[in-house]
């Protein structure tokens, strides 16, 4: 009853036979946003897709104020999901919130990780002056979740072009656009205030999963100081840099992601 109460808890979708990948998409979306990327690996490796709960098709009631109301409780979903499903050796790509919510899963089940990769991660959105750019002020973070207590579409309408940048094909704007849409107003400002107000800075040197942190170079959401921060704090990580704008690798530039994370398999996780 665990795997299959797993499954319909986080919606969970599994393709493919071989090493694990688990791919966990980032603030504001669902599992749709890796369909660029997670079909290019299951030929060699078990993808598992998900949903973090209050996200996508997961199960809405399994949402819990007191322990999603911070990003360890969607750690310890993570690693829960992991037992569940009997997954270990897991190679965990997370874009974005995801990044750190892997990072802190592995922190606590370091045996079940043989590695992360980390999309556009940010300990800490907010500005820290001198020593640290988040890339926000807290001023503009309170800002932003007001606005989205009061005018969600509107929300939407302003951060959609902020994360994606500039450049991209309508298509992958409006897959963005629609998910921020049809998200759960209540669940999703209370994920923001879990992302955007967080520090979890002092927790990327207790990392050992071997690392690889991929940063887009114009990035409006986690700028490169952030990416070349996190690669600094993790011992032995690797860090690549892609040329191009957008807080969405995966979806901007699925080419060079697949890429990346084929590299990293084979030089830092092989089978």
């Amino acid at each position: 009853m665990q795997a299959s109460d797993a499954i319909a808890r986080h919606n969970v979708v599994i393709r493919g036979n071989g090493p694990t990948l688990v791919f966990a998409h980032g603030f504001g979306c669902d599992q749709n946003m890796w369909k660029y990327v997670a079909p290019a690996f299951e030929a060699t490796h078990r993808v598992v897709l998900f949903d973090h709960i209050g996200c996508g098709l997961s199960d809405y009631t399994a949402y819990d104020l007191e322990r999603h109301a911070r990003i360890e409780g969607y750690a310890q979903d993570v690693n829960r999901l992991l037992v569940d499903l009997d997954l270990d050796g897991v190679v965990f790509v997370g874009h974005s919130v995801s990044a750190m919510i892997g990072a802190l899963a592995s922190i606590a089940q370091p045996e079940r990780f043989a590695g992360l990769v980390m999309l556009g991660p940010s300990p800490r959105y907010v500005n820290d002056p001198p020593h640290y750019r988040g890339g926000f002020e807290r001023s503009d973070i309170d800002g932003l979740i007001d606005m989205m207590e009061t005018n969600l579409i509107g929300w939407a309408d302003f951060l959609t072009p902020v994360v994606m940048g500039e450049g991209h094909d309508a298509e992958v704007v409006e897959q963005l656009h629609s998910s921020l849409c049809s998200a759960d107003a209540f669940i999703t400002r209370r994920f923001a205030q879990a992302v955007f107000l967080g520090d979890n800075r002092a927790d990327l040197p207790r990392i050992t999963t071997p690392t690889l942190i991929v940063q887009v170079a114009h990035d409006a959401i986690a700028p490169v100081e952030v990416g070349e921060y996190v690669h600094r704090q993790i011992a032995g990580s690797s860090y690549r840099l892609i040329d191009g704008a957008g807080h969405c690798p995966h979806l901007t530039h699925p080419k060079q992601t697949i890429a990346l994370i084929r590299e990293f398999l084979q030089e830092r996780a092989p089978a």
